[in-house]
């Protein structure tokens, strides 16, 4: 098989799909691996690093997608990139289809395989190849939180730890997955109140269990949502559905109750967002404000940090994509359950249900192994 490592194009993603350590895996196995040029720099790996492992540099992205059976991206293809994807060509990468209804048609009607990173779950109903991704943005958005809460910024002028004589700053986590997790552990060195909220009875007391004493754990309702949005400095919204369109969790209306200057970061906008205001944006262009509370809802959080970000993503990813590689992407989906799971559109066909419902498509169950 040919491997295509095209390089991103989405705005202010500095993320590569492959390491050269990939490369070499693959090309031992018998593939034939193009990578286009400067694909790395984002992540500070030289195009020699992948000479070196056996990659062919190519110029063009379009050559790229052109010549390869299977291409290996981070993010969702971009509109540009359409164009270039044609019927039968293999796509692993985040799609976050949920999310839009524009890349869904544009994938149906290009007659791909989309192998979605995202909805990929383990024999143990883990989701190993969303995991790192989740780590690093749930640590990102307390480290966001606390830059946007500064005064320079729009924000209240809250310290997340506060100082001797002062408290600190209260945080509201809607989630108790990895990403509510990693961002209760950051926050809680920070010193600052932390509270989880999640319908999970289990989790809740599971996260009682290994949590720091100053993160609190409290059952989501409507009412505690509320109370805690009237009290909170810093909302960090970390609900996932997988492969479906986030709950709205807070309403527009909601946002009158909380403090002006307090700071929202949404890390469910890949899918939606849990709160109706929700809207994506940019590294470059990060927040905006409405009703006098600042959003960041950057929907490439963990492309900021390219290098910790790609060594996390590619050592999870690699694997699977040497079982397409082998197999290819239909055989490998009939085999292994994992991979099924993660078969979200084929040949113009809706295989991932949570997608078909968020659309009302027809789904087809051609891969459903259950």
């Amino acid at each position: 098989m040919i491997v295509g490592i095209p390089r991103e194009v989405k705005r202010d993603e500095y993320r590569v799909a492959i390491l050269p350590v990939g490369v070499e895996e693959l090309t031992r196995a018998g593939h034939r691996v193009l990578v286009q040029v400067g694909a790395g720099d984002g992540s500070g790996i030289p195009d020699e690093d992948y000479v070196a492992s056996g990659g062919v540099m190519v110029e063009d992205a379009a050559t790229i997608f052109g010549e390869a059976d299977m291409i290996m991206k981070v993010k969702e293809p971009q509109p540009e990139e359409f164009p270039l994807i044609r019927a039968g060509q293999t796509i692993f990468t985040y799609f976050h289809f949920a999310a839009s209804l524009e890349l869904t048609e544009a994938m149906l009607h290009s007659g791909a395989i989309c192998v979605a990173y995202e909805t990929l779950r383990d024999s143990a109903g883990r989701l190993p190849l969303l995991t790192p991704m989740s780590e690093v943005a749930g640590r990102m958005s307390v480290q966001e939180g606390a830059k946007y809460l500064e005064r320079p910024q729009m924000g209240r002028g809250i310290l997340l730890g506060g100082v001797p004589g002062v408290k600190p700053a209260h945080i509201t986590i809607l989630g108790g997955g990895i990403v509510g997790a990693n961002a209760a552990k950051i926050a809680a060195g920070f010193q600052a109140d932390v509270n989880i909220l999640d319908i999970n009875m289990d989790r809740l007391r599971y996260l009682d269990d290994v949590m720091a004493a100053n993160v609190n754990v409290l059952y989501s309702d409507r009412h505690v949502i509320r109370e805690q949005l009237r009290l909170a400095d810093l909302v960090i919204g970390a609900v996932l559905i997988p492969g479906a369109k986030a709950p709205n969790l807070v309403t527009r209306e909601d946002l009158k109750i909380m403090k002006p200057g307090s700071v929202i970061i949404d890390v469910a906008v890949d899918q939606g967002g849990c709160v109706e205001t929700t809207k994506p944006t940019t590294h470059s262009d990060p927040t905006y404000i409405i009703e006098d509370v600042v959003h960041y809802c950057v929907a490439n959080m963990p492309g900021a940090v390219g290098r910790t970000s790609t060594f996390a993503l590619c050592n999870v990813t690699l694997r699977w994509a040497l079982e397409i590689a082998n197999l290819g992407a239909e055989k490998a989906a009939s085999l292994s359950a994992p991979l099924a799971s993660a078969m979200s559109i084929c040949r113009g066909e809706v295989t991932h249900e949570p997608v078909a419902k968020t659309f009302g498509m027809t789904y087809s169950p051609k891969f459903d192994l259950n």
